[in-house]
């Protein structure tokens, strides 16, 4: 299985991709490669906005039929937004992983934060590195 690997996000090696909007906030979900393993997605629970996090809590729940995952904030930050969409229709996860299956918006206390990612390459060395 070959995963697809945006080159305009940023990664976390729990396998969470990150893209920083133009007005300074970041949009968060979870990879290609994480929605392949964890199968037939049945339920996703986004957070809700307000909620101070900091940099790897679990703020997020995906459950398949395989396994309940928690998704980790990538950064230090308040959500500001959490995509309800995804609580009626979990497939757009599956579906569109890196548009219509965002996970959360976060405003980072410390956007600086951002360059302790993964950069795209970084991340497909990680996924070789695993066998995918």
């Amino acid at each position: 299985m070959s995963s697809h690997v945006p080159d305009d996000l940023l990664y976390t090696a729990s396998h969470e991709w990150v893209r920083l909007n133009s007005d300074g906030t970041c949009t968060v979900g979870i990879t290609d490669h994480a929605q392949h393993a964890l199968g037939d997605i049945v339920y996703v629970d986004p957070p809700a906005a307000g909620r101070d996090v900091s940099a790897g809590d679990a703020c997020a729940v995906v459950e398949s039929v395989k396994a309940a995952s928690d998704v980790y904030s990538p950064v230090a930050g308040t959500i500001i937004a959490g995509n309800t969409d995804l609580s009626s229709a979990s497939e757009k996860l599956s579906a569109d992983p890196y548009v219509e299956g965002w996970l959360f918006r976060l405003q980072p206390s410390d956007v600086t934060a951002l360059q302790g990612l993964l950069t795209p390459a970084a991340y497909r060395d990680s996924l070789v590195a695993c066998g995918d």
